[in-house]
């Protein structure tokens, strides 16, 4: 206890000391790694000095995984794109007349944009990035196609939405009833994706087109089942908007000496099919309520050929530098005459320019007609190097369902071919794959008519390398439209164009993650492993806490004297205070202190080389050091009170 007659005056310093914080510690723990990891080294039972595999090694292994995912990322996202597209370069594969100046078309089919109706049932948030990543996807193959291949025509052969047809108008709505919440605004929504994806990246380029391509077109005008129906499920009002927005589906271009055709066969095909409300086919005008859904289709197919003469005629005038249109004579006519009601007519013999059909849906064909070599589902199947006749796995399946047709009717492919005339290549859509025949029972051709489907361009259509067709087109004329040079063999040449891979990027990604987590579970295990030895090993000890985080074996023995340890601690007189060299008289045996702290054990090994004793005090500097104090309790006994005091101070 403290005698009545004594007051213990308490020390004017703070000896507290605000603790390290986290980030102090992690700077801290960072040095002395990097400190102990150069310096350290480890002999061998042989004598042999050499670096320890440790700690420094270890820490590499997170440096070389960013490194690796950054690289890996870099490929999968840009190299493997701008790959892919420089190998298919126009000079790769293009064989013309060096003098060639060829017109570059791309025909891409099926971009499908994925909304609610692709996946109805994948919920959130997979959902969400599959809508992402497929958009993704077409917008830098879109892109990296314009910056690097300038193509001077880009056609779309339909399914340019998923659900397009699903999407109600203010006068229709969908028939199924989980889509008839999708409205027009909903379509207008799928609408801008479209545009921001393919548009808005077309008009980017155009910028920088090159001084030859003054007249570059994008046409989007053809429809897709997907777009619109097929047949009787087309819904007039769904066509109409359809067409407000993309363009007509029955249309005729002339590009690089080429007449286009593009004809809405979705429609057409309502002509050939039975009426559910009437149980009659759709072949006569005045007794089908369907009429008007194929018949602007028949009307465009019978006066195709005059519309092909008339545009011909035209676009030769605009090269010779005359008048779009020819000046008509200045005749007084009656009104209702027949001269007046008559446009001027053009032989449909003057068109000698080569026609191409584009059609959402393929021509007709005999069940197992094998599409070739460049198909992904199916290959050809082997017949020791000889081609098959029929080999089905290699074929577009003969298929029909809810608003769907694989192939079209044999009755509307032949009216097709007959009334477009002298039809010498068909390119169309919907199967997703490519699939490249020759249709020899067309005899309005002679040799007959080679159709080339088009692979979809979506990664989220069923192919694992999707891809998009080149075509260059070269067939010079003079100024009346006839060949210049003897014909040739083609017209045209074509190139199928691959795109990457996506879903094995992913699957890269996934075992690269797979290796990081394991790499890092192996680190984990080595640091618990590595670094005690280390530790021990190492000349220069772990810096250890300021306060003892235990009491050692022989302070424990001591409970007295840890006792009064910390009295004093807590009654500790003021520094100015003279204090007693004398012990009184105890019945407890004076012992040593015994000291744990990491500072005092440093400032021990210190002041036995430099250090003295002076007034009872051990140290080594004026004012500062290290304290051992002994001195009278209060009631006189010996080894009352044995405190000991590390004290920084400076001038006290």
């Amino acid at each position: 206890m403290t005698s009545p007659h004594y007051a213990p005056k308490h020390s004017s310093r703070n000896h507290f000391e605000q603790p390290a914080g986290l980030m102090q510690r992690l700077l801290g723990a960072i040095h002395w790694h990097a400190f102990h990891s150069a310096s350290h080294r480890r002999r061998d039972r042989t004598g042999n000095t050499h670096s320890a595999w440790g700690l420094r090694h270890i820490a590499k292994v997170p440096l070389a995984l960013i490194l690796l995912w950054v690289i890996v990322l870099w490929w999968g996202e840009r190299s493997v794109f701008r790959y892919s597209i420089a190998a298919c370069d126009w000079d790769t594969w293009e064989r013309w007349p060096e003098d060639a100046t060829p017109h570059h078309v791309v025909l891409i089919a099926d971009p499908q944009l994925v909304d609610p109706h692709t996946y109805p049932g994948r919920p959130w948030p997979l959902s969400t990035l599959t809508v992402r990543y497929t958009d993704l996807y077409l917008r830098r193959s879109f892109s990296l196609l314009n910056k690097a291949l300038h193509p001077d025509t880009v056609f779309f052969l339909g399914d340019l939405f998923d659900g397009g047809r699903e999407w109600a108008t203010r006068g229709s709505e969908s028939p199924e009833p989980r889509y008839k919440k999708y409205g027009e605004d909903f379509w207008l929504q799928e609408y801008g994706r479209f545009g921001r994806i393919f548009f808005r990246n077309w008009a980017h380029h155009r910028d920088h087109q090159r001084h030859t391509q003054q007249n570059r077109k994008i046409i989007t005008g053809l429809p897709g089942n997907h777009d619109l129906g097929l047949g009787i499920g087309i819904q007039r009002p769904v066509r109409a908007r359809f067409n407000a927005y993309f363009g007509e589906g029955n249309a005729i271009n002339i590009i690089g000496n080429h007449t286009f055709v593009s004809v809405d066969t979705l429609s057409l095909s309502a002509k050939g099919q039975l009426d559910p409300t009437t149980g009659r086919q759709g072949i006569g005008y005045d007794e089908d309520p369907n009429a008007d859904i194929w018949k602007p289709v028949e009307e465009f197919l019978n006066t195709v050929q005059e519309k092909k003469a008339r545009l011909l005629a035209r676009e030769l005038h605009l090269r010779a530098g005359s008048p779009e249109y020819p000046p008509q004579e200045r005749t007084a006519v009656g009104l209702y005459t027949a001269a007046a009601r008559s446009p001027p007519t053009h032989d449909p013999a003057m068109n000698s320019l080569p026609t191409i059909l584009l059609t959402h849906v393929p021509l007709y064909r005999v069940e197992g007609t094998p599409c070739g070599p460049l198909r992904e589902r199916h290959p050809p199947t082997a017949n020791h190097g000889l081609p098959l006749a029929s080999d089905p796995p290699n074929a577009i399946p003969i298929q029909s369902g809810y608003q769907y047709q694989n192939v079209l009717t044999p009755a509307l492919s032949h009216e097709l071919i007959a009334k477009i005339g002298h039809v010498q290549h068909v390119f169309s859509g919907d199967d997703h794959d490519y699939c490249d025949v020759v249709h020899r029972g067309y005899t309005a051709t002679g040799g007959g008519v080679r159709e080339i489907t088009v692979k979809s361009m979506s990664w989220a259509m069923g192919v694992r390398r999707p891809g998009f067709l080149m075509v260059s087109l070269w067939h010079p004329v003079d100024a009346r439209g006839s060949p210049l040079a003897a014909p040739a063999a083609t017209t045209l040449q074509t190139h199928l164009c691959l795109l990457p891979d996506q879903l094995g990027v992913f699957v890269r990604y996934a075992l690269l993650l797979a290796v990081t987590l394991a790499a890092l579970v192996v680190r984990a295990v080595a640091i618990g492993f590595a670094a005690p030895t280390a530790i021990s090993a190492s000349p220069h000890p772990r810096p250890r806490p300021l306060l003892p985080l235990s009491v050692s074996p022989a302070r424990a023995a001591t409970p007295t004297l840890a006792h009064a340890s910390h009295t004093s601690l807590a009654a500790r007189p003021s520094a100015g205070r003279p204090r007693s060299a004398s012990a009184a008289p105890s019945s407890f045996p004076e012992a040593k202190p015994v000291l744990t702290n990491p500072l005092v054990d440093r400032f021990e090994r210190f002041a036995e080389g430099s250090g003295r004793v002076r007034d009872g005090r051990r140290g080594w500097g004026e004012g500062a050091g290290m304290e051992w104090m002994s001195g009278r309790s209060g009631d006189g006994g010996e080894g009352g009170r044995v405190g000991r005091e590390v004290a920084w101070g400076f001038g006290g």
